[in-house]
């Protein structure tokens, strides 16, 4: 790989440590104030302030999501986006370092803005909510702000360093069954059991798992399951998500999945409805060359990423961008105490000194990740590939959303 000019790295990286007490603070202040998908206002409100103060222009809310945002500066034919996430996870707050994901692109974004117009770049931050949920990232696809964007970055927290990784494919299903109360002592026969119809199909999907492919997932809770015990439950709801590890292993998996819950329908005569819950999740694929980049960047910073190239991560709407465009994923580590992603314990370490300096050093190994784009040999690939026009058309390639169903056994 062919280094880049001097100059800009040490001017990008620069400006990113003029912001460090802000980008901190800001880290700081999702954290104590996390807010789950959708509700994410207070935090797209702090990142669109920090933001509209260094000159950018921003725009907030998105007719797609009202959480949302979209920041600009600059006005180079080349595009090259950073993309933050601020949802928490419900009663965990940020369990999965998200306030870190967020102020390390921001960091970006503000490291390369110093040089947007030495590079002939447009810099762009996507504020992306809900990627704990329906799936930020594919909405705004489908809407089109990553039309004109050659490349996408983020960093994500971790406990540890890496790059390259795949995730899984997931998708995720509202299920509900209809049946008919009766009193549960006087006239059972008289009831259709909703709960037993979600009982069938739990104990179906338990077979089924022996007969999965390697890699594939399925989980998820009950979330209405009857009234009182004494009355036959008329209506049952759960959530269930089916991972694989491609987006076209998941359809074949969800296939056999919802199969299993015809059958709870099939078996009691409750009606079945089963809706998808946002958008499915198509497997990451990292870019080669920008993945190269910034391992050279968080190596400069004392950092040596664990190469993953082969293993797959939990799962993330990011997948879906990078079936769009260069897309990176690293991972950037600090101590948690053994703790992993999704609990009170990683949450805890959110604000620590070591995540502090992951918001720097990611925002840092970014920035000088998309000078390198900007300013070597991958310029011209990014300014020769898919137009905006043609990626408009193919917005959802491979991205088929999961059909709603509706039955009724007789």
């Amino acid at each position: 790989m062919t280094t880049p000019r001097t100059a800009p790295r040490t001017e990008a990286a620069c400006a990113v440590r003029r912001h460090a007490d802000r980008l901190i603070a800001l880290s700081h202040s999702l954290h104590a104030e996390p807010e789950t998908a959708l509700d994410e206002h207070r935090s797209a409100a702090k990142i669109a302030g920090l933001l509209d103060a260094a000159g950018f222009t921003v725009t907030r809310p998105l007719d797609a999501l009202p959480t949302a945002l979209d920041a600009t500066y600059g006005t180079g034919e080349l595009v090259i986006a950073f993309c933050a996430e601020y949802d928490a996870l419900p009663g965990i707050g940020h369990a999965c370092g998200h306030n870190v994901n967020g102020a390390a692109a921001v960091g970006a974004a503000l490291g390369l803005a110093a040089v947007a117009d030495d590079l002939g770049v447009t810099v762009r931050l996507i504020g992306t909510p809900a990627e704990e949920d329906i799936g930020g990232k594919a909405l705004l696809i489908e809407a089109g702000v990553f039309d004109d964007v050659a490349a996408a970055l983020m960093v994500h927290a971790a406990a540890e360093d890496s790059v390259g990784a795949s995730s899984l494919a997931i998708g995720a299903w509202d299920i509900s069954y209809r049946g008919r109360p009766a009193h549960a002592a006087l006239a059972p026969w008289e009831g259709i059991n909703a709960l037993d119809a979600l009982t069938v199909a739990q104990t179906a999907l338990g077979l089924l798992r022996q007969h999965l492919p390697q890699g594939s997932l399925v989980h998820g809770i009950v979330t209405d399951g009857g009234s009182a015990p004494n009355v036959v439950p008329d209506l049952t709801r759960a959530r269930y998500e089916v991972r694989a590890p491609t987006l076209e292993q998941l359809r074949s998996v969800q296939g056999r999945v919802r199969a299993c819950f015809e059958a709870g329908a099939l078996a009691t005569g409750a009606e079945l409805r089963l809706e998808p819950h946002g958008r499915d999740f198509a497997d990451l694929v990292q870019d080669p060359y920008l993945t190269a980049a910034y391992t050279e960047a968080a190596r400069g910073l004392g950092r040596t990423p664990r190469s993953r190239h082969g293993d797959t991560m939990a799962s993330t709407d990011m997948g879906n961008v990078s079936r769009l465009l260069p897309a990176i994923h690293p991972t950037i580590g600090y101590d948690t105490g053994g703790a992993l992603q999704h609990t009170a314990a990683f949450a805890a370490y959110g604000t620590s000194p070591g995540a502090d300096r992951a918001v720097l050093d990611g925002a840092t190994a970014l920035a000088l990740t998309a000078v390198a784009a900007a300013d070597g040999p991958r310029r011209s690939p990014l300014l020769s590939g898919v137009s905006a026009r043609q990626r408009g058309s193919d917005r959802t390639a491979g991205i088929i959303p999961a059909h709603s169903v509706t039955t009724m056994s007789e």
